[in-house]
């Protein structure tokens, strides 16, 4: 239950407010002035306002001029019956003011104080700080950062693109600084982005004239996270030949800069990311055996969203809150375009996500508070994914059939009746085609 501090003139108008309000659940309290707004405030602590724009003894601004300087500040929900309101204050009010304009039903009302939490429960929901979803994957990603954090073992973090593998990163120094009491950086470096010419530079550094260019000392990547973590993402990327400059860092953890000759103690926790397959490692001579036991003492694998649809809603909400927070704004989702963002695969994971929420803000309509979501999420490199069906010229259909039933059920997480309806063919048909290639697992 929380506790709405409404503050309107308008009799009529708060009586039937507080009715809507409290059979919402919630206790209200009614103040038809600024000064007793005040008097309100004095006696107790509101997490809502529902504020008049134009009160008898003053404007509701005075009343949000009240609150400038407290950070546990109530979210504040303007009303006024004139739109052009809305636009003229948003630049002023700040993140926790949004707009309601007369007249306003229940739905309006449930929309305001339901967004306004859920601008909160974004924040105070952010696992390790960084970190949103409560689905059985993420709880065991969350066992597996607490155990490694009370370590300073080198991680690997593979999955797919999009996963949030730097976040991931993020989450392990922030859980290892919390049970080390420190304040040690994370510092990141994208391996695919050095040139072969200055990867041995970036990450340990050089001294002054030691190539041409070279007109004063550069500290590498692992001496600037001394006492703290080293992000190496896309590390497949590095050129195999460099690698072994790599594994004598981790094996003797000391540094020697290019052009130097002095051996550099460093001491850090190296966490590296990967998109590439466990099984494209050791086909694809992408990484050196000793280096990846190096890197992967304790790996970790990042599920993709499709494997964890229930955290969709949780993510969208998160996301949306941050852009209203940052920009004024009051949008909202409404159930039917949770189920839509929550149906969908999202072949790009996280990140397609938040850029597909991103645009729908930008296209929102200003004086509304409904998102605008696209009607295709697809982006061309979905597109171009869905156009590849893994097969070529003169593949046998026996393979063809084979490869689609296989797709098929991965798709739908092993739900057969499901597969069947999606195949267009009968669950006994489906049962004769898994015998007759072998794949039938016990039930």
């Amino acid at each position: 239950m929380l506790k709405v501090l409404l503050v309107d003139d308008d009799l009529d108008f708060c009586d039937a407010a507080a009715q809507l309000i409290t059979l919402m659940g919630h206790d209200v309290t009614v103040s038809n002035s600024l000064s007793e707004a005040h008097t309100a405030l004095k006696h107790t602590r509101f997490s809502n306002i529902l504020l008049d724009f134009m009160l008898p003894d003053g404007s509701g601004l005075h009343l949000i001029d009240h609150f400038k300087d407290d950070p546990d500040a109530p979210h504040i929900t303007l009303i006024t019956g004139h739109p052009s309101v809305k636009n003229i204050m948003a630049g002023l009010c700040g993140p926790k003011v949004n707009y309601l304009i007369k007249p306003i039903n229940k739905a309006d009302l449930e929309a305001a104080i339901k967004t306004n939490v859920a601008s909160t429960v974004a924040k105070s929901d952010r696992h390790f700080g960084c970190l949103v979803g409560e689905s059985a994957p993420m709880q065991e990603l969350y066992t597996m950062i607490e155990r490694v954090a009370r370590t300073p073992a080198n991680v690997m973090l593979m999955g797919e693109s999009g996963v949030g593998k730097e976040v991931v990163a993020q989450a392990i120094h922030n859980a290892s600084n919390a049970s080390r009491g420190a304040q040690s950086r994370l510092v990141a470096a994208n391996c695919g982005a050095f040139s072969r010419e200055l990867i041995g530079s970036e990450l340990f550094g050089h001294e002054k004239g030691a190539f041409t260019g070279a007109v004063a000392r550069k500290i590498g990547f692992f001496e600037q996270a001394e006492g703290g973590s080293l992000f190496l993402d896309e590390v497949t990327e590095m050129p195999i030949d460099m690698q072994p400059n790599l594994l004598r860092v981790l094996e003797t953890n000391k540094v020697t800069r290019v052009g130097g000759v002095k051996e550099i103690d460093i001491d850090c926790r190296v966490i590296s990311a990967t998109n590439r397959t466990t099984e494209d490692l050791a086909e694809n001579n992408v990484l050196r055996e000793d280096l990846y036991f190096r890197l992967a003492v304790f790996p970790i694998h990042i599920p993709p969203l499709r494997k964890r649809k229930e955290d969709i809603p949780l993510l969208a909400e998160h996301f949306l809150a941050d852009l209203n927070e940052q920009n004024g704004c009051a949008y909202q989702f409404t159930p039917a375009q949770i189920e839509k963002l929550t149906q969908y695969d999202w072949p790009g994971n996280v990140r397609e996500l938040r850029h597909a929420i991103h645009r729908a803000f930008i296209m929102s309509d200003p004086t509304g508070t409904e998102v605008a979501l696209p009607s295709d999420f697809s982006s061309p490199f979905t597109k171009v994914k869905k156009a590849e069906p893994g097969i070529s010229a003169g593949v046998k259909i026996d393979e063809m059939e084979k490869e689609l039933i296989r797709t098929t059920l991965e798709h739908l997480d092993g739900d057969k009746p499901q597969a069947a309806e999606m195949l267009g063919i009968s669950l006994k048909t489906l049962y004769n085609r898994l015998n007759k290639y072998g794949e039938l697992t016990s039930e």
